[in-house]
């Protein structure tokens, strides 16, 4: 099948690779023209801007968008709307809020263009591992570009099926699925996201009791010296709380156990804000997932007036004399 792709960056030139590898003819661009004619070389059609690639694709055309959400993938699919026909398709596979899916559905709908939301998960592991994809669109439509979601998606594997599954969707187990209309599939990946961020701060702070665990403020007697590393892979192995996030930490602890790359700073996409307001609107408690986003926002405040303020107060009240880090 064909497809264009606009955005070439991690996760769209991947993406391209994994469906060239699969058969599938692609039309590439990318502001970056060192990243369309990189994907050239390795059997991509280039395209010198958004409307030689729309002119280089058969009717009915497919254009996936890979780019960063706001005003970047807004002027991409503007743009789209005034070089495609009635009966192409946008797809969207970037990180977007699934209402400005909604809306753009519906005024792409008034020119007879299809929208296809396509929450992509697998990062830049996708290339080889296969993208877990949750689908909003028309059903007809998502039919159609059946054969480029499950050239992208991971495939059964050796996971065992989930029993009682008998006469369901057998696509899910391959990896991907048609979440409903427009929106749903960005709002069950957005979902998705929120739950990762719960997952990766429960991980954060259960090895940082591991790796404090050594404090000299403990009793001698009940001070452990972990080797953290290898907690997490033998967690990996049989534990409860196995899964891909673990072992991706494992893998960064075997290569720097102190992980002295980095600063602490974490950045938030997007979606983790999106499912807390998500939640608020539908009025369902959210504490795991609402407190790993504060996380987030905190991890790029160190020594704000906050902290500062309550050591202040803590000593006013209390004469608690604040505790020097360890680097000081």
């Amino acid at each position: 099948m064909q497809l264009g792709m606009i955005g070439l960056g991690r996760m769209g030139g991947n993406i391209v690779r994994r469906l060239m590898t699969k058969g599938h003819d692609c039309i590439v661009f990318d502001r970056d023209r060192k990243a369309t004619e990189g994907l050239a070389k390795e059997g991509a059609t280039a395209g010198k801007d958004l409307a030689d690639l729309v002119a280089k694709l058969e009717k009915p055309r497919a254009v996936w968008v890979m780019l960063p959400a706001g005003a970047v993938t807004e002027q991409a699919v503007d743009q789209l709307a005034g070089l495609l026909d009635k009966g192409d398709v946008i797809i969207d596979g970037g990180n977007s809020f699934y209402k400005d899916d909604v809306r753009r559905a519906k005024a792409l709908r008034a020119k007879g263009i299809h929208y296809v939301d396509c929450g992509t998960s697998g990062g830049v592991w996708g290339k080889d591992r296969g993208y877990c994809l949750m689908i909003g669109g028309d059903k007809e439509v998502v039919d159609r570009l059946d054969p480029i979601f499950d050239a992208l998606a991971p495939g059964r594997g050796d996971l065992a099926p989930t029993s009682g599954r008998k006469g369901r969707d057998p696509r899910v187990e391959r990896g991907y699925v048609h979440c409903g209309p427009n929106g749903a599939g960005r709002f069950v990946k957005m979902v998705h996201n929120g739950i990762e961020y719960g997952l990766m701060q429960a991980y954060a702070e259960g090895f940082n009791i591991l790796r404090r665990a050594s404090a000299e403020t403990l009793p001698q007697d009940q001070r452990f010296d972990f080797d953290i590393a290898d907690i997490a892979e033998v967690w990996r192995r049989g534990s409860v709380i196995g899964s891909w996030l673990l072992d991706l930490t494992a893998i960064a602890l075997a290569r720097d156990p102190a992980l002295k790359e980095f600063t602490g700073t974490v950045e938030d996409s997007g979606e983790g804000r999106w499912t807390v307001m998500t939640a608020i609107e539908e009025a369902v408690p959210a504490d795991v997932l609402s407190a790993a986003l504060y996380a987030r926002f905190r991890s790029r405040d160190r020594n704000s007036f906050a902290d500062k303020l309550l050591s202040a107060m803590r000593n006013e009240f209390g004469g608690h004399v604040e505790m020097k880090s360890a680097a000081e």
